[in-house]
């Protein structure tokens, strides 16, 4: 079948499910945006597939309609983002089925979800496909819009609307760049093509439109300091949302952010030298701030912000790479940033899920009032204790590879990029490392405070293992999590033929990967399969010895305590708390508590609370809304609720129209 119509096919299939849900019995519904969630990924899948192995689709549509032709096309790079979507999306679906049972009472909501989020699959794959600029804003705000809606899922929740609100403020701030960035494409080349945008880099300077490029899709990213939307709008999601848009819809930012590296033509340095600089702190900043919070859906919002910052580390790495003509670097830099962006996608929406079947069986997000859910979860257990070893970059698992191509493309750069530059390669490899170790810190607090011990609280009910359902997506996750920590030279070919594509310092014969790059890749797949292979074959010896004994439980030792309460076990705020003091100037502790006076010989019984605000909503834009809004009171008196006032604006306004036209001003 040709790939065009494969592609219309996978316009028309959603359509015409999202008019066929509202119509068929409540128990299908979610069943049929499965099927069709699968259907769209599998004829999308083809083209893609075809277009990592070199066989490029090219304009599905040609009209005339306003700006040009609309095209769309597939090429190695979407192709890429197109799979990575189709698999979340496949996971996020299915996951779903069995998480939304819980509000089976709201059909008509229901109903709605589904319907949503099927325009949300579909819009973020033209996103990877459109080629004309306002075909892709359009594509781009019908992705924003259903993701809105879906965030706003218990939308009686008055944080929920709150947060959905704040993220769509947020994303048409990232539109308005957008627009300018393509208009000012327009006004320069006649076109809004994205070839255009390659023409105008070849005969301007290319360091002002970039950076409103980078700013418009930086937002989506969650690059500091328009990240807030990610810690308010996942908490509020439902959990497959939730693992969808941290694993999916901010990558479509670093989509964004690579289609315009790819074009441009001069300033590498100093666009690579800023991206570098401003990811490092974007990951400093994600990874700080997730070890404080209590939150375990808030804590893993911030974990995506710490790796958007590992990935635009990456695009910085081949950007100067790009500008020294040092063809590894680019491979390595870029190779990182796009297998990072796949490894990321798996073990957050991993993450996710297995927080959202924490909060079905328990109501609560707040870590501080759980505790011991491995005995009545094992398998969750499991599954967070995979995505926390992997999202740290532990081997066997796929985080160690992406973080290894960057480290390495790190340490390449302060032996060749030049002395100018060796200060801030040796502050990012500080940084990256600082990183992974606050990073093994914050998931070492949130698996004991969650799974160990013994419950800190009283629960509404007894929490068990979640259905069948919602763990087969996960074991599936974590099956191609360990292919890519198993067959990491595998996923470098695949990310490399994709450099290659569109840097031609890295293709053809004018460039070959060392032996010692592919060796040590090799190693490291086999090392992870021994690895692997030792505790398995632990487990079995041990179970072979053990089994013709009698194993007996008990208890764990109490420390000594004849009668220890579930108040003596450390908290998560009593794990990170040093942290946070050390930090205090970036992390915005709240605090609750009337301290005891020195007349208060027997103090009463008080209480403590105390919660993280973040640096930059506390500091920068509350203060300058509360500018804004304080300059508006100003003009309250315009409405002032007397209608005869709003007549007389009317007429003013009219008579303004008469004279401008009579005297020819308008």
């Amino acid at each position: 079948m040709n790939e065009s119509i494969l592609l219309l096919f996978a316009l028309l299939v959603p359509v015409a499910g999202m008019i066929t849900i509202p119509f068929i019995p409540h128990p299908f519904r979610a069943r049929l945006s499965f099927i069709i969630v699968c259907l769209v990924a599998m004829v999308t899948t083809v083209p893609a597939i075809k277009a990592l192995g070199g066989e490029e689709i090219d304009s599905l549509f040609d009209n005339s309609l306003l700006a040009g032709n609309w095209s769309f096309h597939v090429d190695r790079l979407s192709a890429w983002f197109i799979l990575i979507i189709n698999l979340t999306c496949i996971n996020g679906a299915f996951y779903g089925m069995g998480y939304m049972k819980q509000y089976d009472a709201q059909r008509a909501n229901l109903s709605l979800h589904w319907v949503l989020f099927l325009l949300f699959q579909a819009s973020m794959l033209w996103v990877c496909m459109a080629q004309n600029g306002l075909v892709f804003l359009i594509v781009w705000e019908l992705m924003s819009i259903s993701s809105f809606l879906l965030v706003l899922f218990d939308h009686q929740n008055k944080t929920t609307l709150q947060a959905g609100i704040n993220y769509l403020v947020q994303m048409h701030i990232g539109v308005l760049f957008l627009a300018a960035a393509f208009i000012w494409v327009y006004y320069s080349e006649g076109s809004l093509e994205f070839s255009a945008i390659e023409r105008f880099f070849s005969t301007h300077s290319n360091f002002w439109l970039f950076l409103l490029f980078f700013t418009g899709f930086g937002i989506k990213a969650g690059f500091i300091p328009l990240h807030s939307w990610l810690p308010q709008a996942h908490p509020a999601a439902p959990s497959h949302i939730s693992g969808v848009m941290s694993g999916v819809i901010v990558k479509l930012g670093i989509y964004g952010i690579f289609r315009m590296v790819f074009f441009l033509k001069q300033d590498y340095i100093l666009i690579g030298e800023i991206v570098v600089i401003l990811s490092v702190l974007t990951g400093l900043y994600g990874i700080l701030n997730a070890s404080v919070h209590r939150d375990i859906k808030k804590m893993l919002a911030y974990c995506t912000i710490e790796n958007i910052g590992i990935i635009g580390l990456g695009i910085g790495l081949g950007l100067l790479g790009m500008g020294s003509g040092n063809g590894l670097l680019v491979v390595l830099g870029f190779t990182g940033a796009l297998l990072h962006t796949l490894n990321h996608s798996l073990f957050k929406s991993l993450l996710f899920f297995t927080a959202g079947a924490v909060y079905q069986q328990t109501h609560t997000r707040d870590m501080e009032k759980l505790g011991g859910l491995i005995h009545r979860m094992p398998q969750s257990a499991v599954f967070f204790l995979v995505g926390a070893m992997a999202i740290g970059g532990l081997p066997p698992f796929n985080g160690f590879v992406s973080e290894f191509l960057i480290y390495a493309g790190i340490l390449l750069g302060i032996k060749s990029i030049g002395i100018a530059s060796n200060t801030l390669m040796i502050s990012s490899l500080a940084g990256l490392a600082f990183i992974g170790g606050v990073s093994l810190l914050t998931f070492t607090k949130s698996f004991g405070t969650v799974f160990l011990g013994t419950p800190r609280s009283p629960l509404p009910q007894e929490p068990k293992e979640v259905s069948r359902g919602m763990r087969l997506p996960q074991y599936f996750i974590i099956l191609i999590m360990l292919s890519v920590g198993l067959l990491p030279s595998f996923y470098f070919s695949v990310t490399g033929s994709i450099v290659s594509a569109f840097v031609p310092a890295t293709a053809g014969g004018s460039f070959s990967v060392p032996a010692a790059l592919t060796n040590s890749l090799s190693s490291i797949g086999k090392f992870s399969l021994i690895f692997l292979a030792l505790p398995v074959l632990i487990y079995f010896i041990r179970k072979r010895f053990t089994r013709r004994h009698r194993v007996a439980t008990g208890p764990t030792w109490g420390c000594g305590y004849t009668a220890p309460t579930a108040g003596m076990q450390y908290t998560g705020k009593s794990f990170s708390k040093s942290l946070g003091k050390l930090m205090n100037f970036m992390l915005l502790e709240k605090k609750k508590y009337r301290e005891i006076r020195t007349n208060e010989v027997f103090p009463p019984e008080r209480k403590y609370t105390s919660h993280y605000n973040d640096f930059f909503v506390t500091r920068v834009f509350d203060g300058l809304v509360d500018r804004l809004l304080y300059s508006m009171n100003y003009f309250q008196f315009i409405q002032n609720g007397k209608i005869q006032m709003y007549i007389l604006y009317g007429i003013f306004f009219i008579v303004l129209v008469f004279l401008g036209t009579a005297l020819k001003l308008i």
